[in-house]
């Protein structure tokens, strides 16, 4: 919060920097853009903070009360890209405008916020990424339940939820990734949303649940709010009403394109805590940026809109088999006979119309968004004609609301001129013909000197008098000028109106008319102007429920269009949805790893089953245990979205949730060490883990001691099998878990792959039953650069470890097989120690350790 100006000796001030003060007293967290003229001013403690943030100079505008006056001011016609950077910034903006006419105000102009930009509420273009969702959030609490509303202002969608626990509420808001919070200031919510950006106390009465149910049921125009389906949620109902409110005092207008209250049953979708969003980099990879999630391979979509549906498909998949097999049956419609390539292009012409009748509705609409609407409009017909001959009940579905709007589309076609300007501001929007009276009044401004010139024409024939001039000075206006020897031959119409030396200078109905419409007739011409695109505007918006419709039909096409072409493009098949839980994957690949691998990817099968429910992966570390488990998930992923998969061959059952437990984090802010992290992420699934679930658990117990650890993983492993039975993969390079199958029912021993040549090591990435004979951890160091010296050392200790807690190499070994004899022979451990070794950087006691070392590994072999 700002530091409060004193407004105390406001009768020190100007009379402007009063009203400036007033004003900036009721937005006191709010950086004030201040109109004057053709800029926004700052001033005080406003001015010095947008110095910093936007780099612009600093200056002092006279003194107020004895003291200068710090002065930051930017143009107004280029403000949406100061604006922008200030709310990226965390920051918001409250925009205050000239109301009054400077022509006849007495002291300063009168000035109004007419406007509150947040990084939550934001609608402009210029402030908006077009494929992320932005997204303002309201969090109330009530004994451990949390009741969350979402609405984004740029499109009039919004929803509530309740979620039990704390867990649960960061799995959610890990999904929605808002860009503001508002959170009740009455309990106690400060601690767990202290690591999210943009957080914004309330007062407790703002989230009281009568007036929240009177407000929604204004805005809704509804007696209760039994048809929404979410009367049963009071927690949730009072941050929906907290969320409107604040919205509304924000936009300072009517929201009329929030229409309805969607409730989001967590039963509906498949689970994914923050752990899991994280570890699946499903649209923001580790790093925090977008390169290389699935999100980036899979998202080809033609439309902004449909880009964001698809991000909220993959961070919301879905449990209903109805909806799945839907979709899937509109993409095998859409790939047969390369349809989605006819539509594709039709597509790309839409634009993001969502946002664009988000602006009507607030009444910001520029012209180029009537022109995108328009070229929206005209391609409809188009697509229509495309999907006339579907089948699928979803596409006819989507065809039929999408619609066509011919009487909008015609009259932006009359109204509109091709690529108009950014604003309205100047005019230059409304074509020519559209209004006769426009048309008028621009001829009047844009030809006022040929009607003169016709005028003097006409008034020569007419009066007889060839020297009569028709001219204009800025004092008198419009005049007709005849000279003082033919006074006697003016008409009885003419009206003197000045008199000269030697003329006089007359003035007739006629030109008095004319003088009144051409001397006005620019500034009348922009607001008739200005009216009509008003006018617009409202037509628009009286048809906004069925455009609205139309644009999330129209998105959703788009969302089945890319998926039809990304199943075509990158080989991917229709999985098949079983009642039971399993999943049966025939040459799975990883979707990112493939995009980006210069080599061709090894595919790999995996069977899951109850009789088969859980899998101990052993191998080598980079061997692609991670790759194998990931690519796992996003398949099951991407077939609870009703897209197709990469693989040769897929059945997936509907699973309920998918938990992650992989990779070493700590949270420093939160007082949790890498381990602790671990284990909570462990315990997390051990408790809400079902048969139906997939889990995916990676080195668990490697952040402690080894025997502790040992113990921890193992136990985990075991509750896994025994009593929660999740279709559970478990890497680890504990080689002793890989005893589990004949303890267990239902586990069983796969590994990945390596081959060891001359010292070196190469991946071979494929997975095989059984586990895996050693880790190969000495050679990957070495691959990774870790200097030779250290690695020989390495090779000694691990010998003396092995000797002194008598792990054998014999033990570490799996059952003997036959040899093959078309393999060569592994060679001797120690012809491969001496090898490697460098005798100049051995110490004389090193060597003499060496030479025993040695000795003993003979004597074992």
């Amino acid at each position: 919060m700002q530091k409060k100006i004193d407004t105390a000796s406001s009768s020190q001030h100007t009379p402007m920097m009063q009203q400036y003060l007033k004003i900036k007293a009721e937005h006191p967290d709010q950086l004030v853009f201040y109109r004057m003229g053709d800029f926004y001013e700052l001033f005080f403690e406003d001015a010095k903070k947008a110095s910093q943030l936007l780099d612009i100079s600093l200056t002092a505008r006279g003194k107020s009360a004895g003291e200068p006056i710090p002065m930051a001011g930017i143009p107004y016609h280029s403000a949406d890209g100061y604006i922008a950077k200030i709310v990226r910034a965390g920051e918001s903006v409250a925009i205050c405008e000239q109301v009054g006419d400077p022509a006849t105000s007495k002291g300063p102009v009168e000035r109004k916020v007419m406007r509150i930009v947040t990084p939550g509420t934001l609608s402009d273009e210029a402030l908006l990424d077009e494929r992320r969702d932005s997204l303002l959030i309201a969090v109330n609490t009530d004994l451990q339940r949390y009741g969350i509303a979402i609405v984004d202002i740029s499109t009039g969608r919004f929803s509530l939820l309740e979620v039990a626990g704390e867990e649960a509420l960061h799995g959610e808001l890990e999904r929605i990734k808002p860009a503001e919070i508002l959170f009740n200031d009455g309990h106690n919510l400060a601690q767990p949303l202290q690591s999210y950006k943009g957080l914004r106390p309330q007062a407790p009465w703002n989230f009281e649940l009568e007036t929240a149910e009177r407000l929604l049921c204004q805005q809704f125009q509804t007696k209760d709010l039994t048809g929404f389906g979410c009367d049963h949620l009071p927690v949730a109902l009072g941050a929906a009403g907290c969320l409107l409110q604040y919205a509304k005092e924000t936009q300072r207008t009517a929201l009329p394109h929030i229409r309805r209250l969607l409730l989001e049953q967590r039963d509906e979708s498949v689970i994914l805590d923050a752990a899991t969003r994280k570890n699946l980099e499903i649209d923001i990879n580790l790093a925090g940026g977008r390169e290389n999630t699935l999100a980036a391979v899979i998202d080809k979509t033609a439309t902004p809109m449909g880009s964001r549906m698809l991000r909220r498909w993959l961070n919301r998949p879905l449990r209903c088999r109805n909806t799945l097999q839907s979709r899937q049956a509109a993409l095998q419609w859409l790939i047969s006979d390369y349809r989605f390539e006819q539509l594709s292009p039709a597509l790309k012409q839409i634009g993001d119309i969502e946002r664009v009748l988000a602006r009507v509705a607030l009444r910001s609409a520029r012209p180029r968004d009537l022109e995108r609407l328009k070229s929206a409009f005209q391609v409809l017909p188009e697509l229509q004609d495309y999907l006339a001959a579907t089948q699928p009940a979803l596409l006819k579905t989507l065809a039929q609301t999408a619609g066509t709007f011919p009487d909008l589309c015609d009259l932006l076609n009359r109204a509109v001129i091709e690529n108009p300007p950014v604003v309205i501001r100047d005019g230059g929007v409304i074509a020519t013909g559209y209004d006769a009276e426009l048309d008028e009044l621009r001829g009047l401004s844009e030809n006022a000197g040929d009607y003169l010139v016709q005028l003097e024409t006409r008034e020569r024939e007419r009066t007889g008098i060839p020297t009569l001039k028709v001219g204009y000075n800025r004092v008198h206006g419009y005049f007709i000028e005849i000279g003082k020897a033919q006074k006697a031959e003016v008409p009885a119409d003419y009206i003197r109106r000045q008199t000269l030396k030697n003329a006089e200078r007359y003035i007739t109905p006629e030109l008095k008319e004319f003088e009144d419409k051409a001397l006005s007739a620019k500034s009348r011409a922009l607001t008739r102007e200005k009216a009509l695109y008003e006018s617009l505007v409202e037509t628009l918006a009286e048809q906004l429920a069925q455009l609205q419709d139309s644009a999330a039909a129209l998105a959703e096409l788009d969302v089945l269009c890319n998926l039809a072409e990304r199943a075509d493009s990158l080989d991917y098949v229709a999985p098949t949805l079983a009642d039971e839980p399993q999943i049966q994957i025939a040459g799975g690949r990883h979707p990112v790893v493939e995009d980006v691998l210069d080599d061709p990817f090894v595919a790999n099968d995996l069977k899951l089953s109850p009789e088969r429910q859980m899998l101990i992966i052993t191998g080598p570390n980079m061997g692609g245990k991670s790759t194998y488990m990931r690519q796992a998930a996003l398949i099951t992923l991407l077939a609870h979205i009703g897209s197709y998969v990469p693989a040769q061959s897929a059945t997936i059952g509907l699973v309920d949730r998918i938990f992650t437990r992989m990779g070493s984090s700590d949270d420093l802010a939160g007082g949790r060490s890498t381990f602790m992290v671990e284990m909570t992420e462990t315990a997390n699934i051990l408790h809400n883990a079902t048969e139906q679930s997939l889990v995916l658990m990676d080195e668990v117990g490697r952040g402690t001691s080894t025997f502790d650890g040992l113990s921890l993983a193992w136990s985990a492993a075991e509750y896994l099998a025994n009593e929660v039975k999740a279709m559970t993969l478990f890497a680890t390079h504990y080689f002793e878990l890989t005893v589990l199958p004949e303890l267990c029912q239902g586990v069983f021993n796969v590994h990945l792959t390596a081959m060891e040549h001359q010292d070196h090591i190469v991946f071979m990435h494929e997975v095989q039953e059984g586990p895996a004979s050693q880790s190969y951890g000495l050679q990957v160091a070495q691959l990774a650069g870790v200097p030779a010296n250290v690695i020989s050392r390495a090779r000694q200790k691990l010998i003396q470890l092995e000797e002194d807690t008598g792990q054998t190499e014999q033990r570490r070994q799996p059952p003997p097989v036959q040899d093959d004899l078309f393999v060569a022979p592994r060679p001797h451990p120690a012809l491969v120690q001496l090898q490697t070794l460098e005798p100049d950087n051995l110490t004389p006691r090193e060597a003499l350790d060496l030479i025993y070392s040695l000795k003993k590994a003979a004597e074992r072999s």
